[in-house]
């Protein structure tokens, strides 16, 4: 069974095909994409299957991906989720997007917080990283004011728009978590 995370303000629950034209929306955002690594989504079949990959991807233990909602409220936030998911070496990294009229609310770190203690506590993780874009200062000062540390830089590590970015490694290790 798929895990509904709740925190003050927020629900985070399974993505489903009706999220489609929302995630659609997110992620062809040029704002929301600028410093995501990924290029923009173009169809709602692509989105569809994208979802479909998501509960694939749970159910192998590979990633989950939760859709983040306000509490009484249907439309999505945006989305936040663990990749890289590794059972045997107790890590993943986490990734989150949120459409640009949410920003600087509290609504990322609330679903990060939330997200981690799930992560530490019910996953078992022992380590939760962080890829991000040396220009992203909004998602930096997210990642420190929940506790993760700088570890490192990966030089040209992700292209977008044709262009090769260098990123910032962070980590949190379930010892140094403030949950």
């Amino acid at each position: 069974m798929f895990p509904e995370l709740e925190t003050k303000r927020l629900i985070l629950r399974k993505i489903v095909e009706n999220d489609a034209g929302e995630i659609l929306e997110c992620f062809s955002d040029e704002d929301v994409l600028r410093y995501y690594g990924q290029k923009s989504l173009e169809s709602i079949d692509q989105v569809k299957g994208i979802i479909e990959n998501f509960s694939k991807g749970y159910e192998e233990k590979q990633l989950i991906k939760w859709g983040i909602q306000l509490k009484g409220n249907e439309k999505l936030l945006g989305t936040i989720g663990f990749q890289e998911w590794s059972s045997e070496h107790k890590k993943a990294n986490i990734s989150y997007a949120l459409f640009p009229e949410h920003w600087n609310k509290g609504y990322a770190t609330e679903a990060v917080h939330e997200a981690i203690s799930y992560g530490f506590h019910e996953l078992q993780y022992n380590r939760i990283g962080a890829i991000v874009f040396t220009q992203n200062s909004g998602s930096i000062a997210l990642l420190s004011k929940v506790g993760f540390k700088k570890e490192g830089t990966l030089r040209e590590y992700l292209y977008q728009n044709n262009i090769p970015f260098d990123t910032y490694v962070y980590s949190l290790l379930r010892g140094e978590a403030k949950i």
